[in-house]
């Protein structure tokens, strides 16, 4: 079950909808409840992928959102863009809406859920994941419950995600020197002398390091002297030098 382009309910078959429906451009099948007491609410993520916004619902949710945005085999991102419905093992209709959809882009999709804790959701989210995710295995696509980040790894990609706007990446020309001057591994900060002055060019810096034009070991907390180095560089971290 979605809403089609003007907003109107549609039920279709699993694997017909799986198959035709761009779900990366449909809006959320339901709304995000507002649940009082937590200091973090609905909100719209927007995406350097597709240059538009995508629903969240929670932190954890947006924290996932940073990740897949940041994946370049991603295409399309979008928050319950649909309802799945099921009959159990009694006879029972029981539904699920995934927190969002990524759509890659070889053209499979990944249906997931953001926990912020593994048991979040109880034994109902359990007996769901198991049936969205065979549903999912029909038709060649993913459905995972993505485990919350570590808090420093969190707290690098959402510092450079304030970077991740095209405005950031400076004027003509910036990026392309600021690659070369991590063309070979050095501190960022001497990086971004070598390139021009730190004021202007640390945001390019920043804005490359979430496209991945440089990289680094997002595992550490990044300051002044994090070693910066260019794509597919293995730095002192894990390999790749980047998470």
């Amino acid at each position: 079950m979605f809403l089609d382009p003007v907003g109107q309910t549609v039920q279709q078959r699993w694997a017909d909808a799986a198959m035709t429906m761009p779900f990366e451009e449909l809006p959320p099948v339901s709304a995000f409840p507002v649940i009082p007491g937590r200091r973090w609410g609905p909100g719209l993520w927007w995406s350097a992928t597709t240059g538009r916004h995508v629903a969240a619902g929670s932190n954890a949710m947006r924290t996932q959102l940073m990740v897949l945005d940041r994946d370049p085999d991603v295409a399309g991102l979008a928050g319950r863009p649909v309802r799945l419905l099921w009959r159990d093992e009694r006879g029972r209709v029981r539904s699920w809406v995934p927190q969002l959809f990524a759509r890659y882009r070889d053209g499979t999709g990944l249906l997931a859920d953001c926990p912020s804790h593994p048991d979040a959701g109880g034994e109902r989210a359990v007996k769901a994941a198991e049936a969205v995710r065979a549903a999912c295995e029909e038709t060649g696509w993913t459905y995972r419950r993505l485990a919350p980040l570590d808090g420093v790894l969190a707290a690098n990609l959402k510092w450079l995600a304030g970077y991740r706007h095209p405005r950031n990446a400076g004027r003509p020309g910036l990026t392309h020197a600021v690659v070369e001057a991590f063309a070979r591994p050095r501190p960022l900060i001497e990086g971004a002398e070598a390139a021009g002055d730190p004021l202007e060019i640390l945001p390019s810096v920043f804005h490359a390091l979430w496209h991945g034009r440089v990289t680094a070991d997002l595992e550490v907390a990044l300051h002044d002297r994090v070693l910066v180095g260019p794509p597919g560089w293995s730095g002192p971290g894990k390999a790749g030098g980047v998470w």
